[in-house]
């Protein structure tokens, strides 16, 4: 036995990941954890770049995963910020509706609403202009349940937590070489350190299937980069908007659509659009990695989704290389922005799993094969529903150590 000798082996210290060693150190404590993090500190990616929102729960089916997580998920992190002084606010937001063809589904998020005990409330034009005097809308609707949080902090809480209860978290360790046996799993990283452990668990995010294969499994679906671009109002402006809003979704894209978001430093972030990103890290347009590109565009999910989406993904596009037409995006909910408003800010990039026909990943996606559990599917509510997430994906490490004991 050597020293890096853990039970449980995790990859990726974003939020999920970070939760999942917190899961761990409180439902077992004396279990030993160690995570392993590519970067130099946690929640570098997806967690430290989204727009920071306590999600309700309101978008997703009854029944499936992001329902109940990111239900159960969003009083669970109030109360965690609470608990732990970090800088939240429950704030509500709107959906609002700006053509008469998005009537049918507002009312049926209204309806979705109801069936999860979220507290929702109808407005019409008069009412909205009471929470947002200059948003336009014909209808909309008010989320109550909705909040904005810190959730790099937050992260940055899990990783305490852990550490306290005996986690070890090795920053600067890029996965190389993953080897497994019954009951054994052997990691190897740049720096040439080794680790072993009875279990591995991959929250790695962006590079997710990478490292699922590195494993020796063959997830069926491919992580493809779509990176989302953000813009703030000038802080002269950011009186326009006084909360959250939201459009109404299109139900044929897992994307929210571009939304103005005053987050917990008081200032207005409005996006993000979807475009593809040239590498896994794809932060802007100059990032590109010839090998991740390659693999997104030699896999066939990557030309389905073309040839069934290239309007919408033309019209994406339009506004990430024209400031004036995101503008114009924007003004359908903000009619007084102009495009001297916006000020550029940090993208982030969504770590969409596809499958081969094409199809986008809805709900989270967690599968497992001998000794590795494997999450291949996190984006948002991910930060919102990280509690019950680190639970779930704690209780299947935990159940494979007991069963592997047994053996």
């Amino acid at each position: 036995m050597t020293a890096y000798d853990c039970d449980v082996l995790v990859i990726g210290a974003g939020i999920v990941g970070l939760s999942t060693a917190y899961a761990i150190t409180r439902a077992a404590p004396g279990t030993r954890v160690v995570i392993l993090e590519k970067e130099p500190g946690p929640a570098r990616h997806q967690t430290g770049r989204n727009s920071g929102v306590i999600h309700s729960g309101i978008y997703y089916p009854p029944g499936s995963l992001k329902a109940r997580f990111a239900l159960q998920g969003s009083a669970e992190m109030i109360k965690f910020c609470l608990d732990h002084g970090i800088p939240h606010e429950v704030t509500g937001k709107l959906i609002v509706a700006t053509d008469r063809s998005e009537l049918p589904r507002l009312h049926s998020l209204i309806q979705r609403g109801r069936e999860h005990g979220i507290p929702v409330r109808e407005l019409g034009p008069a009412q909205l202009a009471t929470y947002e005097p200059e948003v336009s809308g014909l209808a909309a609707i008010h989320v109550g349940t909705t909040g904005i949080a810190d959730f790099g902090a937050v992260a940055r809480r899990f990783a305490a937590l852990a550490t306290d209860a005996g986690a070890r978290i090795a920053y600067g360790s890029e996965v190389t070489t993953i080897g497994r046996r019954p009951g054994r799993v052997a990691v190897r990283t740049s720096a040439g350190t080794v680790f072993r452990a009875r279990t591995l668990v991959n929250c790695a995010g962006l590079h997710c299937d990478r490292i699922a294969r590195l494993a020796g499994d063959a997830p069926a679906m491919r992580i493809v980069p779509f990176r989302g671009e953000y813009y703030t109002l000038a802080p002269a402006r950011a009186s326009l908007v006084r909360g959250l809003v939201y459009p109404v979704p299109d139900p044929a894209f897992p994307f929210l659509g571009v939304h103005l978001t005053r987050g917990i430093d008081g200032s207005v972030h409005i996006g993000p659009n979807a475009v593809p990103a040239l590498a896994r890290e794809g932060y802007d347009w100059r990032t590109v990695r010839p090998a991740e590109l390659a693999g997104t565009l030699t896999y066939r999910g990557s030309w389905h989704i073309a040839r069934r989406h290239w309007r919408y993904g033309t019209g994406e596009l339009h506004r990430s290389l024209s400031r004036r037409a995101f503008t114009e995006a924007v003004r359908r909910l903000l009619p007084a922005v102009r495009e001297e408003d916006l000020r550029p800010a940090p993208a982030g990039v969504r770590a969409q799993a596809v499958l081969p026909d094409g199809t986008l990943a809805d709900d989270f996606l967690i599968t497992e094969s001998p000794s590795a559990v494997h999450v291949l599917n996190a984006p948002s509510p991910a930060a919102t529903a990280s509690l019950p997430i680190g639970r779930e994906i704690a209780g299947r490490a935990l159940a494979m150590l007991e069963t592997a004991g047994q053996g």
